[in-house]
């Protein structure tokens, strides 16, 4: 499990990443899709909020559910049975699901647990998986612990979600 950058604002995390995501995305004529879960939007809305992201943002699914995980992104219910909605196979699926394998989109995805209740031993509030996928590169996927309550865990979520990408499409 990977360790959150939680020394920096995360407001100022999120505009630094997502201005090298923007580059990288109009650079290449490519486009982003987000799958969220925990984060609720809140990664599509931070995108949209930019004037001009219709050059560059495709569209974002919301998709909270287990129902709605597989309807819209078509995680298979073996996956949700054997290891959870909060799990790697679950955010790589969904990643995975939302590129649809078109080679001018990417992907981000994220399922957490952002309490205050719903953790257990296992997986505790605060684990949030994240699972990127570019064009012609490996699918990718992290998780990582974020401390706070349920505003901060999902504000880091968000951050580190565009951290991921940013790192992702500079290499």
């Amino acid at each position: 499990m990977t360790t959150a950058d939680t020394g920096r604002d995360p407001a100022e995390r999120i505009a630094a990443a997502l201005e090298l995501v923007i580059d990288g995305l109009v650079r290449r004529d490519w486009a982003l899709i987000c799958a969220e879960s925990c984060t609720g939007g809140w990664v599509a809305k931070v995108c949209t909020d930019r004037p001009g992201s219709s050059r560059w943002f495709d569209r974002g699914l919301v998709t909270y559910s287990n129902e709605a995980k597989q309807e819209l992104l078509g995680v298979a219910p073996t996956i949700l049975a054997a290891a959870g909605a909060v799990s790697q196979p679950c955010a790589e699926a969904m990643a995975e699901g939302a590129r649809g394998g078109r080679d001018d989109r990417v992907s981000v995805a994220v399922t957490g647990i952002a309490g205050p209740d719903g953790g257990s031993a296992e997986k505790p509030v605060g684990l949030v998986w994240f699972a990127w996928a570019l064009p012609q590169q490996t699918l990718s996927s992290e998780a990582v612990h974020l401390p706070g309550d349920r505003e901060a865990i999902r504000l880091g979520s968000v951050a580190h979600a565009l951290d991921g990408l940013a790192r992702r499409l500079a290499a």
